[in-house]
């Protein structure tokens, strides 16, 4: 059967082609149709293409139907909704290695399973205790699913920080009772006030040396950083003399942080109303659209949060 599916140039742009899809083996399911999320990691490929380390495969954040069974599957049946795969619209997976979604109305671009699972990584990292101060730091697409597991955490008091209104507002529509806009402060007097409200765990959610520098200045002492942003690239920096003074921890809470496997967590949250991606979800488009979408996301699309790829 023909597929549709794409790759990134080494100068970032997206090539769509056709490939043949055999029919599955045993212990496969072919999953067809769905929907598939773009990550920032997409985004920074598009934009870098080849000087991006690692570039990105194509997608990651699936979701589609069970359109074959092969020999031997016996916990999927043909027309289930899975969680699993990228771009392709056709597509093999060894039946272990997708997860089922209970019946649900939510659109397909509302079941992007993948990123609430590394939310669920990152939220089991910050070690909370009941009634700690957190501040989160990045309230993009990411971190408002940060948020959204935060606000149904017993958190004493949440601090969302951001440099971007829109941003902030959607934190505020999301429940955030206190949110600060960096760019309306003079930033290191803003961070020597939050250093003084003994702020117990610092979620990085900005993928940003900036966001870890202010993490770093505004976490009390003995505190937590959990360093959930992605800093793209090869390097990034600390001050040594801050980080020992500070003896707080700091931990990475990337997707290969789990302490337990994620996406069943993430599913049942989703059913249950915790992460709701109906708010987040500002642009779908066709795989053939995607071209398009992109260009208008590195151009600095302004209601742009997070877009979905429909597959058929």
């Amino acid at each position: 059967m023909q597929s549709q599916t794409l790759r990134y140039r080494d100068d970032g742009t997206i090539v769509l082609y056709l490939t043949e899809v055999d029919d599955p083996g045993p212990g496969e399911v072919q999953v067809s149709g769905g929907a598939c999320g773009i990550c920032s990691w997409d985004i920074v490929t598009a934009k870098l293409g080849a000087n991006m380390n690692p570039v990105a495969p194509p997608g990651h954040e699936g979701v589609g139907y069970v359109s074959k069974v092969g020999a031997g599957v016996t916990n999927l049946k043909e027309g289930d909704r899975i969680a699993g795969g990228g771009f392709a619209t056709v597509r093999n997976f060894a039946s272990d290695k997708v997860y089922p979604i209970p019946p649900s109305d939510l659109a397909d671009e509302h079941w992007i399973v993948e990123p609430v699972a590394c939310a669920v990584t990152g939220i089991d990292q910050t070690n909370l205790q009941a009634g700690d101060t957190v501040a989160l730091v990045g309230c993009g697409f990411m971190g408002q699913l940060i948020l959204q597991g935060l606000l149904h955490s017993p958190v004493g008091r949440l601090i969302a920080i951001d440099i971007v209104a829109d941003r902030l507002q959607l934190a505020r529509d999301q429940g955030a009772q206190e949110t600060i806009n960096l760019s309306d402060h003079d930033r290191d007097e803003l961070a020597a006030s939050l250093k003084d409200q003994q702020i117990d765990v610092v979620v990085d959610a900005s993928g940003s040396q900036a966001g870890l520098d202010l993490s770093t200045d505004i976490v009390k002492s003995g505190g937590r950083i959990n360093l959930f942003g992605w800093i793209k690239g090869q390097e990034a920096s600390f001050d040594p003399t801050k980080w020992h003074l500070g003896g707080f921890t700091v931990v990475n809470s990337s997707p290969g942080a789990k302490i337990r496997d994620t996406f069943p967590v993430a599913i049942n949250l989703i059913h249950a109303g915790v992460f709701d991606l109906r708010p987040l979800v500002s642009h779908t488009t066709t795989l053939g659209g995607y071209p398009s979408l992109m260009e208008e996301i590195l151009a600095g699309e302004p209601s742009y949060v997070k877009g979905v790829v429909t597959l058929g």
